[in-house]
């Protein structure tokens, strides 16, 4: 496992949790839950990627 995807998840989790506390304290309350659930759908593409690499390398180790 790569220290710089956990760096890039830990990044989108402080930048998400900024926006969100700013629109909240802001009264964009539904601006906010658009935002934190946009930082979700990024970090759960970044591990998709991951996660295909992860099965292509277990293929190729088994030759399957």
């Amino acid at each position: 496992m790569n220290v710089d995807l956990i760096f890039q998840i830990a990044g989108v989790g402080i930048v998400v949790a900024v926006l969100n506390q700013l629109l909240t304290r802001a009264g964009r309350e539904e601006q906010a839950l658009l935002t934190t659930i946009a930082g979700l759908v990024v970090v759960l593409f970044i591990l998709t990627q991951e996660i295909g690499d992860l099965f292509s390398t277990v293929k190729s180790i088994f030759n399957l």
